[in-house]
């Protein structure tokens, strides 16, 4: 301890700091809401949550693409609202209105990513710009596809930095459009038949838990390939320095 440090009076433990308190507090409070909720209202079936979005015709489809698109604007979990999706329209209906949803905001984000500029990204989604945009330009189409493969890669993140990177707009729509689709597949299919625990749900498992594997793979060995790349780097910089040393020195 520092000297002029104050010490804790013993037998008192040290005081958390206020934001950690505050966040126990709100995380008591929500349990003890959704606990009091579940005991004392009763929740409908599946068939009436069904039957009650199928009276709302096409208009509930168009209603669910907007707030998914709205959701992927921000970092809150958007495969919540996938299974959810999934339990409350079906697997077919709920793909489709969820698929065209996160199409439209992998889109606003991508133009908004590029208007509101590199430090406002990077506070909002706590990305580094630098490290993704080397990604995406060395590999273009295979990189956006590859990260939209992996279903535990923050996609609101992925879409507002790819709009500040150099990959190309026809990469990221291609690999938005194709690399989208297992995961939005799979966690549509664990809300629509989860309830059932048949084979669609262990597809739809196995599904993820591929992805999520392949994923960690690509990551380590990307991670193991980095210093490699930075030591050829810096062999090269200071081969390139030494040559212009060498070429003053002859000059006369």
């Amino acid at each position: 301890m520092t000297p002029g440090a104050e010490s804790p009076p013993a037998g008192r433990a040290p005081l958390a700091p206020r934001g950690a308190v505050a966040r126990a507090a709100a995380l008591g409070v929500f349990v003890a809401v959704a606990v009091a909720v579940g005991v004392l209202v009763p929740l409908p079936s599946v068939d009436e949550v069904r039957a009650a979005v199928a009276d709302l015709g096409p208009w509930g489809g168009v209603a669910l693409a907007l707030a998914y698109a709205a959701v992927t604007l921000t970092p809150a979990p958007k495969n919540v609202l996938s299974i959810a999706a999934g339990l409350a329209f079906g697997f077919w209906t709920a793909l489709l209105w969820v698929y065209l949803g996160a199409l439209i905001g992998a889109a606003v984000a991508f133009v908004l990513g590029r208007a509101l500029g590199r430090d406002a990204v990077e506070r909002f989604t706590g990305a580094r710009v630098a490290a993704i945009d080397d990604l995406l330009a060395r590999r273009g189409l295979l990189a956006v596809l590859g990260v939209r493969l992996v279903p535990v890669v923050p996609f609101t993140a992925i879409n507002y930095v790819a709009g500040l990177t150099a990959v190309r707009r026809r990469d990221y729509a291609v690999g938005t459009v194709l690399g989208i689709i297992p995961g939005t597949v799979a966690y549509v299919a664990l809300g629509a038949f989860g309830l059932e625990l048949g084979w669609p749900v262990w597809v739809a498992l196995g599904v993820l838990g591929a992805l999520t594997l392949a994923g960690a793979v690509v990551a380590w060995r990307g991670r193991r390939r980095r210093p490699d790349a930075r030591a050829a780097r810096t062999d090269h910089a200071r081969s390139v320095t030494d040559a212009r040393a060498a070429s003053r020195e002859e000059r006369p």
